[in-house]
């Protein structure tokens, strides 16, 4: 019944000034609103990323021709390097039992044409290990096989947006399109992917087999990239160095002592970065945001500071006829606990709708913090007790006599 009352009092104080107490409680409000809509946007980025490098196929690790070095946040091959050969792939294959599948790729943008229509698409020359490893899947039609690669037959599988730009949703199965001059017919369609992890668009892309792309379309014999799936996570670091140490004897560097001409990478090493990045980058915003709590705190202090004064003659009153010191600090702090309660939800609505509003007309992912809502919650509380305790304590030891005194 006490609470009650005290909560009843507090609710009376605080709505005899609206516009002050809204005032108080819109720092909090905004504090929570940024911790929620920042750790949203943070946790969005988070996911999205880790998406992307997972779709890049599981269990992988990529083998580049050449020295890949990242230049403003995009990886750049430098030097033109051909040491890189289809041979290498299969030695691979045949060498480490951990391997569960390799695929060999050279890729190049080049026009592609359906009739008299025209679109660039980046032609990737592989085998038909390439579609499981990189997680990718058929819309209609069937991937190429092993023998039509074999035989260097001109069969080609299209992204999604290389459909759409050359036959406007008809269907393209047993049509010819032209690669560059040479002819292709077109064995099936890719369901969308979207963008990948190095940020190219993977529905751009024309898939040929590897020994028809080598011979007759790009007139190379190296390659730019071979693709190696392991059958288990726990054993990619050890594929690693144990596939680094075998190219590097194939390729004669470890005998003269020369740099990798080759650069390794794996998915567990690329994954682990990105989630300590962008942890690091939500926890740094949070902190931001947080600040902007603790500034919300600041205003509930000065306002309660403000009732006090105003509120002198009250308290005088009060103790007069029976009220104990812990009574009116229990009255002031219910007050600033109020604000602080009233500034979270506030705050917390703003910040999940501000965070879905931005998830749905934008096309950046946000994803709802559940735990970091809980959390504002509790922290928008404590800033009210903490910056509350102050006004409360200087409220209860006011001298009745001359709290009655002062007009």
């Amino acid at each position: 019944m006490k609470l009650y009352r005290s909560l009843k009092l507090s609710g009376n104080s605080l709505a005899a000034n609206r516009m002050r107490t809204f005032l108080a409680l819109l720092g909090t409000a905004v504090g929570v609103a940024a911790v929620i809509f920042m750790v949203a946007v943070g946790r969005g980025a988070q996911h999205e990323t880790l998406r992307r490098i997972e779709s890049m196929g599981t269990n992988l690790i990529t083998v580049k021709a050449g020295q890949v070095k990242k230049m403003i946040n995009r990886e750049r091959q430098f030097g033109d390097v051909t040491t890189l050969t289809p041979a290498d792939c299969e030695a691979i294959k045949r060498e480490f039992p951990f391997v569960a599948a390799a695929a060999p790729a050279q890729d190049r943008s080049m026009k592609t044409k359906y009739g008299n229509i025209f679109t660039t698409a980046e032609v990737v020359g592989t085998t038909p290990e390439f579609k499981d490893i990189k997680n990718h899947t058929l819309a209609s039609g069937r991937f190429f096989s092993h023998d039509e690669d074999r035989a260097g037959l001109r069969v080609a599988v299209i992204g999604s947006d290389v459909n759409k730009n050359l036959f406007k949703g008809r269907n393209p199965i047993g049509e010819i399109i032209r690669i560059g001059n040479v002819p292709f017919e077109v064995t099936g369609v890719l369901k969308p992917k979207g963008t990948g992890a190095e940020g190219g668009n993977e529905d751009v892309r024309v898939f040929i087999p590897l020994r028809t792309a080598l011979r007759r379309v790009f007139n190379i014999r190296h390659l730019e990239v071979i693709y190696i799936q392991v059958t288990a996570k726990q054993t990619m670091r050890r594929a690693e160095v144990e596939i680094r140490d075998f190219l590097r004897e194939r390729h004669r560097l470890a005998r003269r002592q020369k740099t990798d001409d080759f650069t390794i990478r794996n998915q567990v090493t690329a994954l682990e970065a990105a989630r300590e990045s962008t942890e690091s980058f939500t926890l740094l915003i949070a902190g931001i945001a947080g600040i902007a709590l603790l500034v919300g705190g600041i205003g509930i202090l000065a306002i309660m500071l403000l009732a006090v004064k105003e509120r002198t003659n009250e308290i005088g009153l009060r103790r007069a006829v029976g009220a104990r010191s812990r009574d009116i600090m229990f009255q002031f702090l219910m007050e600033a606990l109020l604000l602080g309660l009233a500034g979270g939800a506030l705050g917390t609505a703003i910040g999940v709708t501000g965070a879905w509003v931005i998830g749905m007309v934008t096309p950046l992912t946000t994803m709802i913090p559940y735990g970091a809502i809980g959390l504002s919650m509790v922290f928008s509380l404590s800033v009210g007790l903490f910056f509350g305790v102050y006004p409360a304590r200087r409220a209860a030891l006011l001298d009745p006599i001359e709290a009655l005194r002062k007009d």
